[in-house]
């Protein structure tokens, strides 16, 4: 951290310990994201996908697409999480936030709490920010020396 960054913190005593920990932002923002998502897929697959085929079938979405879904929340947050294939599961995770916004909770405004876009809109921002970014230096993407 430089003397200036050190500088300006209200505490420039913790300038050391954010200059340590700071590797670790990243991992801890995508490895979040991914252990946030899983569960979600997991409900979904383990006891839950007569009802999100249903649900699906009632807006005129095919039964393929509720699986894909379930899929890429389990299979794509664990993915997410290791740091694996990055950029191409959190940018489907934008496309499926950008469609959840829009074909589910546009219609209820912004709060949350009213079933609004906050919570997914969230979620495609973050998403985002991981599909810009990637892995970064503590994925499996670095360790295997590939990143799309």
């Amino acid at each position: 951290m430089s003397e200036i960054t050190r500088n300006r913190l209200v505490f420039p005593a913790l300038g050391g310990l954010y200059a340590r920990l700071e590797r670790y932002s990243w991992p801890l923002v995508r490895i979040t994201a991914g252990a946030m998502l899983a569960p979600h897929g997991a409900m979904k697959l383990f006891g839950g996908m007569d009802r999100l085929i249903g649900w699906f079938g009632s807006m005129g979405l095919p039964p393929a697409l509720a699986w894909y879904v379930a899929c890429l929340e389990l299979v794509g947050g664990i993915m997410l999480a290791a740091g694996l294939l990055t950029r191409l599961v959190a940018a489907q995770v934008v496309g499926l936030m950008v469609v959840i916004i829009f074909q589910v909770h546009w219609d209820n405004g912004y709060l949350w709490s009213k079933g609004g876009i906050e919570y997914p809109l969230m979620w495609a921002l973050i998403a985002l920010a991981i599909t810009i970014r990637g892995g970064g230096e503590l994925s499996l993407d670095a360790r295997l020396g590939r990143e799309l």
